[in-house]
């Protein structure tokens, strides 16, 4: 039983985080559902052993004892003795997601979690829906947050907006080239950057490398917003920015991620799902693609030291003080996020 169900529960899956869920409970509720599975398993038949059990003469009328060669199970191992065979497993998270966000998060199990390092390093793009409510500033950028001051959204327009994004997703497009450490002058890096496939080789800030509106209802406007490195609360902030830059205010009602690197919301398991059967179907699923990204961002960086330039200075080299701030397009870029 201990091989036969371990041996499958190496890899990474995605699960589906509901808001108002914290990450470390459901980081425990999978590892508790994963041992509830693997102990409820039937063990298997007890060993045998020759044990002398004192007993009666058979055939003899008179009270003699002797001792009997008898087989009798072993009950050493029987889980009411030992008590149950699985009592930990090494469970990690991959990009993790606040309280009040949801959407798609990736767990390793046991080798798995070697993985998650390899993704996060690969910088993956992460995509989320955004939902933005204009006419209203608070002091966390979240809806229910402290209200700090009401304004008037009559002039915003879908066409504004527009523009407004198209600044911000150049002004990190040009944020990326530079974490890259890429020389632009060659062919190869130019190609590179046309196809969207350049990635910071160091850490940096919160890079947008694109966003869009999907719907626009005044005071309600929805966006997806690809990007790397980021984490909610920047996310929100971006909203709060992009109501500054209409000469508004916006905050930030819902975060929802829709898609961590090669995992989408199909991949992602519901709490119901949280099973030992469905994840490790989940995880041999995803198997061929992970191996298939982290290949695929290999030779990515390979080309992409190849093709640095002459100011590259390593990963000592810190991130440059000008785009610590905000960008051309006045969103706030802040600090990135790592996994666990």
């Amino acid at each position: 039983m201990g091989a036969a169900g371990v041996a499958r529960l190496h890899g990474l899956f995605a699960a589906y985080k509901p808001p108002g869920l914290h990450w470390k409970h459901l980081r425990d509720t999978v590892e508790l559902q994963l041992l509830k599975g693997l102990n409820a398993r039937k063990p298997p038949a007890p060993q045998q052993r020759v044990r002398f059990l004192l007993g009666p003469v058979e055939g003899s009328e008179e009270k003699e004892l002797t001792l009997t060669a008898t087989s009798v199970p072993s009950l050493t191992n029987h889980p009411l003795v030992r008590g149950p065979a699985f009592t930990s497993l090494k469970i990690g998270m991959g990009h993790r997601l606040d309280v009040q966000a949801s959407g798609v998060v990736v767990l390793g199990v046991g080798q798995g979690c070697s993985l998650l390092t390899d993704m996060y390093h690969a910088h993956l793009t992460k995509d989320y829906t955004v939902l933005g409510l204009l006419g209203k500033a608070t002091d966390d950028f979240r809806e229910d947050g402290r209200l700090v001051e009401r304004t008037t959204y009559d002039h915003v327009t879908r066409e504004k907006l527009d523009r407004i994004l198209a600044v911000i997703q150049g002004s990190h497009q040009k944020a990326l080239v530079t974490y890259s450490n890429l020389d632009l002058q060659t062919q190869e890096a130019y190609e590179m950057a046309v196809k969207g496939l350049i990635r910071p080789m160091n850490k940096s800030p919160m890079l947008v490398t694109g966003i869009r509106c999907l719907r626009f209802a005044p005071p309600e406007f929805l966006l997806e917003v690809q990007c790397m490195n980021e984490t909610q609360k920047q996310l929100r902030s971006l909203v709060h920015e992009i109501g500054l830059e209409l000469k508004t205010t916006a905050v930030c009602s819902h975060v929802r991620r829709t898609r961590d690197g090669c995992f989408t919301l199909d991949d992602a398991l519901l709490r119901t799902q949280w099973n030992l059967n469905s994840i490790q179907d989940a995880m041999q699923a995803a198997a061929p693609r992970v191996a298939a990204e982290l290949e695929k961002n290999l030779r990515l960086r390979l080309g992409t030291q190849q093709l640095q330039g002459p100011g590259w200075q390593g990963d000592n080299e810190g991130p440059s003080p000008a785009l610590e701030g905000r960008t051309a397009g006045g969103a706030a870029v802040g600090k990135g996020q790592s996994c666990s």
